[in-house]
């Protein structure tokens, strides 16, 4: 056909690799873009003109493209159902002017961010044909494909390619569509199949059912288009999957039956009747009866028949002298804060974990220490079910972090008991946690999350929640002391936190102040736990309790609920004289430590942690007075002024480390 158009043709290149399957095609682009250069170079373009969606076509553009030729493409926009949709809007995406067709492909280039200055709706320029084609002699033609004895409007015209998506069920939709065909009983011309991946097997199929020596039917290869116009014009139905069927031939009104999926985005007038779900020979046939013989309006959704001559001032129009680089008109976004230093820091984040005697929380925690979102359940007794736990529970807090913008860069846990910070394993652990000697937390955690984990003693990450957060920012030396049920503490000293040789430092409350005081959980006695924690309270609680001696008036304790350190401090309160005596001699094992602590660290500050610490402040304070050295007597002692500082201390190893400051 472009012989007989009488064009110059200065090179033949030979692409098309037979075998008709997915490889073929990748092979055929390869091979094309092999070959393409050579060409390229000796014919030096100013503008390649590339049109439609085929897969050469991709060859070619990108060629062009990648050799700094201006590229023109024309019917881009459009949408179908195959893998021609990506490939026609990669060409878009190669293309630096645009020729569409209809005012709905003119839009869809706009959204693909293309520029409106460079798009041209100009129509199909096979239109130019097909409407001035009808009124030619087209019997001659039709008895030439179809025979003598067939009539105008008698036949049906049937060109079906294989769908390269979903190959094994196009090759079944053909051989359902030949089977209505036989049994419709009209002349038939067919047309093989494209050479897309799957046309080898529908050839078989026809062959398998005898379609070239039928006699109700014609299979050709090939129609020269001024023939195919006048026999698909006249044809009494179009049958098949060609975008031929739902563009072109809407022009003459002809009855078409679009067959699958291949067409499925494609803009159809009222002549197209869809068969999406072509699965039965029944259906196919159905739809040939309600088709065949009819006639609609004509249709020119995809032109009026003068868009090559809108084509060609189009391409007069381009000033070959402005820059190649194309320029992509992107809708106005807002303002991206995402690479802004301060939106940054504010959205870095830690999941936090405490591991509490009782309760197990977990909680989403911002770089400057707010709590963002917190997790709380009570602490399994054994090991499978608290491990299990904690993933489950970090897993579900990660997964709300990203609802909640916050960048999380690792997780901390914070567990009473010995812990080596190094390996992010659990020694020794006290014993109101069950099975939880030599664990190691952080490779569980770490495959699960795909973070890097930190672990430590809940006392020391009391004390670098302080350094964080609290009354020890920017201090160079301090001692923090947790009072809770336990008593523990952590040391920083010159703005490290110290761990010891065998991670054992800051066991502040096994500090033993006497020689003959109560037994310690420890296996000691005369140390500060046994006098000053929540444990230790409860003890000499029960004891009074027990001998009728806490309860004062305005005070009762319910039958279900046990005697603890709240009630003794409550009956201290309200007079109780050996409550009083009972508190007062805790305060003064605590102050006892605290001498110790300032006489063998001299730390600048002490910070009082956890729900005691408020109860015992100013006996601490006055047994300093009476007991210290005048040179450490001046030392301040306070009262934490933070929340939870076992979740702040936890996360603030994560929020330090990764962002580089010292842990």
């Amino acid at each position: 056909m472009i012989e007989q158009d009488d064009f110059d043709i200065n090179t033949r290149l030979h692409t098309i690799v037979r075998g008709e399957d997915e490889a073929a095609m990748v092979e055929s682009v390869g091979l094309a873009l092999v070959k393409l250069p050579d060409v390229l170079n000796r014919l030096k373009p100013d503008i390649m003109i590339v049109h439609g969606d085929r897969f050469d076509a991709l060859a070619l553009a990108t060629s062009a493209a990648l050799m700094n030729i201006r590229i023109l493409h024309i019917e881009g926009g459009e949408v179908s159902g195959t893998i021609d949709d990506s490939i026609r809007h990669a060409i878009t995406k190669l293309a630096h002017y645009h020729v569409c067709c209809t005012r709905s492909a003119e839009q869809h280039l706009i959204s693909m961010c293309e520029d409106h200055d460079r798009i041209l709706l100009a129509g199909c320029p096979s239109y130019d044909k097909l409407l001035s084609a009808k009124n030619k002699d087209y019997m001659s033609i039709i008895r030439m494909w179809l025979g003598d004895d067939v009539k105008s409007k008698d036949y049906i015209v049937a060109l079906q390619h294989p769908v390269t998506t979903d190959i094994k069920h196009s090759i079944k939709m053909f051989e359902l569509t030949l089977d209505a065909l036989i049994s419709f009983n009209k002349r038939t011309l067919v047309l093989f199949p494209n050479i897309d991946a799957g046309s080898k097997e529908m050839v078989r199929v026809m062959r398998k059912k005898g379609i070239e020596h039928h006699p109700n039917f014609r299979a050709v290869k090939h129609v020269p288009f001024d023939q195919f116009i006048q026999l698909v014009a006249h044809a009494g139905c179009m049958i098949g999957n060609s975008s031929c069927g739902v563009r072109e031939v809407g022009a003459f009104g002809t009855p078409v039956i679009n067959l699958g999926t291949r067409q499925i985005g494609r803009e159809t007038g009222e002549n197209v009747l869809h068969v999406r779900d072509a699965d039965t020979q029944d259906k196919i046939l159905q739809a040939l009866h309600l088709q065949f013989g009819k006639q609609y309006p004509c249709s020119k959704i995809y032109g009026d028949g003068n868009a090559v001559p809108r084509i060609l001032k189009f391409l007069k129009s381009i000033d070959l002298q402005e820059p190649l680089q194309k320029k992509f008109c992107f809708p106005p976004v807002k303002e991206n804060i995402s690479q802004d230093i301060d939106h940054i820091l504010e959205t870095l984040s830690a999941l936090a974990v405490d591991l509490g005697g009782t309760n197990l929380r977990v909680a989403i925690v911002s770089m400057k220490g707010e709590i963002v979102k917190k997790y709380t359940q009570f602490n399994p007794k054994t090991y499978e079910e608290r491990i299990n736990l904690i993933l489950q529970m970090c897993v579900e807090a990660a997964a709300e972090a990203v609802k909640l913008n916050c960048r999380i860069l690792g997780v901390g846990i914070s567990t009473g008991g010995r812990v080596n910070p190094r390996e992010g394993i659990v020694l020794h652990s006290t014993k109101l946690i069950q099975e939880w000697n030599s664990v190691d937390l952080r490779t569980p955690l770490s495959d699960t999350l795909h973070l890097p984990v930190w672990v430590d003693n809940d006392g020391n990450c009391a004390a670098l929640a302080e350094r964080k957060f609290g009354q020890g920012k920017g201090l160079e030396n301090f001692v923090t002391l947790i009072t809770g049920t336990g008593i523990g503490g952590g040391i920083i000293h010159q703005h490290e936190l110290i761990h010891g040789s065998s991670f054992c430092a800051a066991e502040l409350g096994h500090l033993v102040v006497s020689l003959d005081g109560p037994d310690c959980s420890c296996g000691s006695h005369g140390c500060i736990e046994a006098y000053a924690s929540g444990m230790a309270l409860q003890r000499e609680a029960k004891k009074l309790h027990d001998e009728d001696l806490l309860l004062v008036e305005g005070m009762s304790v319910p039958k279900d609920e046990a005697v603890g350190a709240l009630h003794l401090i409550q009956a201290a309160k309200l007079g109780n004289a050996k409550a009083q005596s009972i508190l007062r001699t805790a305060g003064t094992a605590l102050g006892l430590g605290v001498v110790n602590i300032l006489h063998t660290m001299n730390p600048s500050l002490v910070i009082l942690s956890g729900v005691l610490a408020s109860h015992y402040i100013h006996i601490v304070k006055d047994v300093i007075r009476q007991q210290a050295l005048s040179s450490v007597q001046d030392v301040d002692v306070v009262v934490s002024d933070l929340v939870d500082p076992a979740l702040l201390g936890a996360a603030s190893m994560v929020l330090d480390y990764t962002t580089r400051r010292i842990y």
